[in-house]
């Protein structure tokens, strides 16, 4: 019998071998992106303190359009960067999730760049 591995739990190993190497200071906080089949997050973190300082995703209330596509994504990078741009963040360290630069990830990072954000 062949047993398929899990995706998520490979995501996960790969996100754990990121997470080793990069942490959000509150100078340079986190920019973390969880990405789902429907909908995509992107959260900014202080790792020092424990807190999120802005959150963004599809599931906003002011979101509209379709959630589960690269339009969707850039446009959830342009509102953590607005965000962040209130609250006083100008850079931040990408932290893709254990997830490939690729496809929607990459656009929400143009997005983020597109808003202001520096990384």
């Amino acid at each position: 019998m062949v047993i398929k591995p899990s995706r998520s739990k490979a995501r996960q190993k790969r996100h754990g071998r990121l997470r080793r190497k990069l942490s959000g200071t509150p100078e340079c906080p986190r920019l973390c992106v969880f990405r789902s089949g429907k909908h995509i997050y992107a959260q900014i973190i202080d790792d020092v303190a424990g807190h999120t300082l802005a959150a963004a995703s599809t599931l906003d209330k002011d979101f509209e359009g379709s959630t589960g596509n690269k339009e969707a994504a850039r446009k959830v990078g342009l509102n953590i960067a607005a965000i962040a741009k209130e609250k006083g963040i100008t850079s931040v360290v990408f932290d893709r999730g254990g997830y490939i630069y690729h496809g929607r990830i990459q656009e929400l990072a143009e997005g983020a760049r597109e808003g202001g954000l520096e990384f």
